[in-house]
């Protein structure tokens, strides 16, 4: 696959990106590199990593523990503390080797750390190939809630090599899945038809479709990079995807949720939102309704959490003056921006979906 080139970086694709690297540490005087993995991609992941790499400057690793309850500031100043101690200056390179937690995390504290220093991002999960790891968000979680602090700030390059794909479990990988349906329902019709026939995949196939996934998510990226308008549509089915993700983060008696599984809810009702208020047709709301319901099963949310979930929609990053903001589609890639919903139909989506 070629490589895809930005306004501001490289996308790098499985055996040719290790190339890319190569070049760039040898054409670039980095005066250290520090590699940030979590406790999966210690183990899984790095090992091939750094076999590829062929470079005579200092290597050094620091590791998190793996998962998004750890992806907060305590494990920032963790990551800031050891950079220091390892004695990083400006002119150090750090290098995200993980999930979405990683690269959104590694790149807010290269972003930070002595008021910034580069940094690359190597994507290990379908999510963070296809979602997290492009477009220059960084961040991490305010308790529960995702994604509250951060900043946007491109990397030096990403690499993503499919390979490691073979690590995941097959949790992982489907909710990475959701993001590229999301860009389906967002983008066009046909993108989301490939996405309809899954089963009869190949690997090879799904390159292809993660490769059409990044150029979806770069075009729109580019065109809004700090989000005033139409960047805003990458963010269908996460305003109350996230309140859930968030809610069911929050209470240790819920059962864990991936982010894709959360997103997956999310857009279900957005999509039924969508046609009580601008017209998506019903047979398509249906239609996707049973999609994703096959791929990610029922997730029970009982009545008597509704008015919780509602409550953290507040704090959703496209709010502004005291209104919630959705993204909803008046047909597939035909998503609009700045939708105002009232709760008494976002109780009514929330039943639609148990039904």
């Amino acid at each position: 696959m070629n490589s895809i080139t930005t306004q501001d970086y490289t996308i790098n694709f499985n055996t040719e990106s290790y190339n890319h690297l190569n070049d760039f540490l040898k054409n670039t005087n980095y005066s250290k590199l520090f590699f940030l993995v979590d406790t999966n991609t210690h183990n899984y992941c790095l090992p091939r990593f750094l076999s590829q790499i062929n470079t005579e400057k200092e290597i050094e690793i620091i590791e998190i523990e793996a998962g998004e309850t750890h992806k907060n500031i305590e494990t920032c100043s963790g990551v800031w503390s050891a950079l220091s101690e390892l004695n990083a200056d400006r002119k150090s390179l750090l290098i995200n080797v993980g999930g979405g937690v990683v690269t959104d995390l590694g790149g807010f504290v290269a972003s930070t750390f002595k008021r910034g220093i580069d940094f690359i991002n190597v994507p290990t999960s379908l999510l963070a190939m296809v979602d997290a790891s492009i477009g220059g968000k960084t961040g991490v979680d305010l308790g529960s809630l995702k994604n509250q602090i951060g900043v946007i700030n491109t990397p030096k390059m990403v690499l993503v090599d499919t390979h490691f794909l073979d690590t995941l479990p097959q949790l992982e990988l489907r909710s990475g899945l959701a993001e590229m349906l999301k860009h389906g329902l967002i983008h066009n019709d046909l993108y989301w038809s490939k996405l309809n026939n899954l089963s009869k995949l190949k690997l090879e196939d799904l390159d292809g479709l993660i490769y059409e996934s990044i150029i979806i998510k770069k075009d729109i990226v580019e065109q809004d990079p700090n989000e005033n308008n139409l960047r805003k549509t990458l963010n269908f089915g996460h305003t109350i995807g996230h309140a859930i993700e968030s809610y069911y983060l929050s209470h240790e008696d819920k059962p864990s949720l991936l982010h894709g599984e959360a997103i997956a809810v999310g857009m279900i009702l957005a999509t039924y939102i969508s046609t009580k208020m601008i017209g998506f047709p019903e047979a398509k709301n249906t239609e996707i309704k049973s999609k994703i319901k096959s791929i990610y099963g029922h997730v029970d949310i009982p009545e008597s959490d509704y008015t919780s979930i509602i409550e953290l929609l507040k704090y959703d990053k496209k709010n502004d003056h005291g209104n919630i903001n959705f993204v909803l589609l008046e047909d597939i890639g035909k998503p609009e921006i700045d939708c105002k919903v009232d709760n008494e139909l976002i109780i009514k989506a929330f039943n639609f979906y148990r039904e």
